[in-house]
């Protein structure tokens, strides 16, 4: 139907969204800049010696970060002290808060005592005993980043089989090093083919003979990978996949496919490898492997399991861990340090208890159920997912099942929505294919106050 603004009755309810969206985010960017000028000039200090201006190039921004000062509780605050809620947790680390007495507590004893020897330490022996009583392990080693856990995972896969290739998923993100860092974030016109997608590197400095090693297939797709181990079975090492995807958002598995992807791996000597990087220690007690019903026979874990410190781990069958005494390198200074280690085990132990897991779903479901009634309400093209401690909000109508429906997002309608939610005191990560966390020290209210923000930018955006 024809309409004043649009006599010829041709501009679409996405095209108005996405006209509006660019109107909020203009108004709302102006006024985040305005409130962030600390910010900016630490920017323009730390560019200076930092690329990007920071440690990691994904905490850049454009067209700078917010810096932050410090956090307490479920809170944080920027050198500009601006106080918010803290639903970014750090990418998913951030499940216990921040200062969390208990933790406080073991980091101190463990300053005060000694937090590094590069010798093994009772609290060390302990964690590995947690870590595998939860995720159902044989055997742990430890290492200090996601990005480490994945590499030694691969190695310790390729040294038990024999082979080389490694298999991940498309649109997957498992860390920086070279063997894993294809596909991770390939434009629409690089895909490839469906039944083969295009191993494209992420990062300039990775050699192109890389790419003869690692080979990409669809999420969701058991049939597409049961077809490249016909063809090629006896050269793959392993499969790595997040069991749930959450680097595009979040993405489940569909009923059956983790199960089916075992059942080829072990029919082909494959080792399947489940990056718990984030899902670890967040959507259930015991990880995804707990939550779908399928134990992989490596996985990886940091993030969430640490309490805030840089901490990692994988682990698995006997058979295939035994590789590190027999020829498989493994190792790291720093590797189950006391502090690390102490800062694990009270987290794990103390902090995330059953009752947790229980009141973490309780806020997930009030939060993405809060979050969808809005997006119904006004007509937003959107859905929420919700995992107890980790959830989003995707800007497409329909659930993705793989990375190329990722890409049917509406990445303009986040645009807005993040600075909208910054300006009102909601901290949230700054790209669409983060998820939210949420920690044991949010409350009700917390919720309900994010709930609040993104209907109020729910209706601002439909109007």
């Amino acid at each position: 139907m024809a309409t004043t603004s649009d006599p010829t009755g041709l501009v679409t309810h996405s095209d108005r969204l996405s006209a509006r969206a660019a109107e909020l985010s203009y108004v709302e960017m102006a006024a985040l800049l305005e409130r962030t000028e600390t910010s900016k000039a630490m920017y323009e200090r730390a560019v200076e010696h930092l690329p990007l201006g920071v440690p990691s190039s994904f905490q850049a921004g454009d067209p700078y970060p917010i810096y932050v000062d410090r956090g307490q509780g479920a809170k944080v605050w920027d050198v500009d002290d601006n106080e918010y809620l803290d639903f970014h947790g750090g990418f998913g680390v951030g499940i216990a808060g921040h200062a969390h007495p208990k933790i406080v507590e073991a980091v101190t004893l463990a300053v005060q005592t000694g937090t590094h020897f590069a010798a093994p330490t009772p609290v060390t022996v302990a964690l590995a005993e947690e870590i595998c009583r939860r995720f159902e392990l044989d055997k742990v080693r430890f290492a200090n980043s996601g990005t480490e856990a994945t590499m030694d995972a691969i190695r310790v896969a390729r040294a038990a089989t024999g082979r080389d290739v490694v298999v991940k998923v498309e649109g997957s993100y498992h860390g920086h090093h070279d063997t894993v860092m294809f596909s991770v974030l390939p434009n629409a016109d690089a895909l490839g083919g469906r039944d083969m997608p295009t191993t494209m590197p992420m990062s300039a400095g990775i050699p192109a003979e890389m790419a003869k090693f690692t080979l990409v297939v669809p999420f969701n797709d058991a049939a597409t990978f049961e077809a490249l181990l016909a063809e090629r079975g006896e050269e793959i090492a392993c499969l790595i996949l997040e069991p749930v995807m959450m680097n595009i958002g979040i993405v489940e598995p569909e009923p059956g496919y983790l199960q089916s992807l075992k059942n080829l791996c072990e029919r082909h000597g494959v080792v399947l490898i489940f990056d718990e990087v984030k899902s670890g220690a967040t959507v259930a007690e015991g990880g995804a492997g707990m939550r779908y019903g399928v134990r992989p026979h490596l996985a990886c874990f940091a993030k969430a399991l640490f309490g805030g410190t840089p901490g990692a781990a994988f682990g698995g069958d006997d058979a295939i861990m035994d590789v590190i005494g027999h020829g498989a390198a493994q190792m790291g200074t720093f590797n189950g340090n006391p502090l690390v280690a102490a800062a694990g085990l009270a987290s794990m132990t103390e902090v995330m208890t059953p009752d947790a897991y229980a009141y973490l779903a309780d806020l997930g479901a009030r939060l993405a159920g809060g979050c969808q009634a809005a997006i119904e309400a006004n007509g937003i093209p959107a859905h929420t997912v919700d995992l107890g401690a980790k959830g989003c909000v995707s800007f497409r109508k329909e659930r993705s099942r793989n990375y190329r429906d990722f890409l049917a997002t509406k990445p303009e309608l986040f645009g807005a929505a993040f600075p909208w939610a910054i300006n009102r005191g909601i901290f949230m990560t700054p790209g669409d294919e983060e998820q939210w966390t949420l920690s044991v020290q949010h409350t009700t209210d917390d919720i309900d106050r994010y709930v609040e923000v993104f209907s109020s930018f729910c209706e601002s955006l439909a109007s």
